[in-house]
């Protein structure tokens, strides 16, 4: 089942400058293959991120989008 998330930043405040979202884009997929899951296609825009994954059955996607977003909020933090 492919999925497509859209996160955005606190009140869409462009809080991730181009020079950090290499870094962003590799954390949030070392999170998703760590839950069995396959990313397809990420991009780190300075308000949000899209990425398009395919995930286990093992994870719901409100569970994989939780977990994603609160670990990716204390990394950019």
């Amino acid at each position: 089942m492919y999925t497509h998330f859209v996160l955005s930043t606190l009140h869409r405040q462009p809080i991730i400058p181009e020079k950090n979202r290499p870094r962003i884009e590799k954390y949030i997929t070392g999170i998703v293959n760590n839950h069995d899951s396959k990313l397809y296609a990420i991009y780190a825009n300075p308000e949000h991120i899209h990425f398009l994954i395919s995930r286990s059955p093992k994870i719901s996607e409100e569970d994989l989008a939780t977990i994603i977003a609160e670990s990716s909020e204390k990394f950019i933090n």
